[in-house]
């Protein structure tokens, strides 16, 4: 078997800062820690950072008052902001930056009186912080080309758009056309809201999916980055894709006939998971390990200040 490992894969940098502004926490506050959803979309992070005393809760409510409470790399609405101020909590924001990023841009378009597209996924938590920026009805959300199409603005000379940072780069780019061609006046982001390990990871599977004859990714089922790997596997040549939490997950009957297969992680999943994927081959076949790598990543996201070791 010839395992074909796609890099860039797994961690991002806003992952990796969202995690280590949960240790920090636990390590300058003690247990518990309260974590307002999970911190990321991956069910192992969750368990780790759970077994060394951070609790996951989906509602306000469910944190104790005067407590510490994290909020997640998805980030949340303004509501969320104001009920745990109103509650005395100590309240630390992991939002990934370049998700923070959206809602700046949302703000300024919302500021300058002009109506807003969000293109993204319904019920993504990501989706529900974004919207939750700005008062109800703001922002229109769009999921696919026929929303597109279908979209009647008030003005559309006064128009935006912003979009969830995980999404498909091939399918926004198709919404982001019926856009423009409708609306030519519509304004876009200042640089593109898709995230760059997004864009670097489904370039990566991109690049060995038509030389696989499977593919594996390793993610959670609600991690929207990973989902839309195993979519892109499958346009680009490989239509055996599996997305697998971990190596109990494999369905090794589907991979009976294959000899080749790539492998690849959303930005949620640790390497640790990778390597126990690769064994798990190595129990059943004699492996050949080739990486190929389309990007070299090196970015970094400072933690808050006041969790910031480093910080002068």
């Amino acid at each position: 078997m010839q395992v074909i490992l796609a890099q860039p894969r797994g961690f991002c940098a806003g992952v990796t800062r969202a995690i280590d502004i949960v240790d920090r926490a636990l390590a300058i506050h003690g247990a518990p820690v309260h974590v307002f959803h999970e911190i990321v979309h991956n069910q192992w992070v969750v368990d780790d950072l759970r077994a060394r005393g951070a609790v996951f809760v989906d509602a306000m409510d469910d944190v104790p008052a005067n407590a510490v409470v994290v909020f997640s790399a998805h980030g949340v609405s303004r509501q969320v902001v104001a009920q745990a101020k109103a509650r005395g909590l100590h309240a630390i924001d992991a939002t990934c930056p370049l998700v923070s990023k959206v809602h700046i841009e949302a703000n300024r378009h919302f500021n300058e009186g002009r109506e807003i597209v969000l293109i993204g996924h319904a019920g993504h938590v990501e989706v529900i912080g974004t919207m939750g920026q700005l008062p109800e009805g703001a922002i229109t959300l769009l999921e696919t080309v026929a929303d597109a199409e279908r979209f009647v603005p008030r003005d559309p000379e006064n128009l935006a758009f912003v979009t969830q940072t995980t999404l498909s780069v091939d399918d926004t780019r198709e919404i982001v056309e019926t856009l423009r061609r409708r609306f030519p006046a519509i304004s876009l982001p200042h640089k593109e809201d898709i995230c760059y390990a997004t864009t670097n990871r489904q370039a990566a599977v991109k690049a060995i999916a038509a030389e696989c004859d499977a593919m594996l990714v390793i993610g959670a089922p609600n991690s929207s980055n990973s989902l839309r790997l195993v979519e892109v596997a499958q346009r680009s040549g490989c239509l055996v894709a599996q997305l697998v939490q971990r190596a109990g997950d494999i369905d090794w009957a589907a991979l009976a006939d294959i000899r080749r297969v790539g492998i690849t992680a959303g930005a949620s999943a640790p390497e640790v998971l990778v390597e126990e994927v690769i064994d798990a081959f190595r129990q059943r076949y004699s492996v050949t390990l080739r990486e190929v790598t389309t990007a070299t990543e090196a970015v970094q996201f400072k933690l808050p200040g006041a969790l910031d070791s480093n910080a002068a």
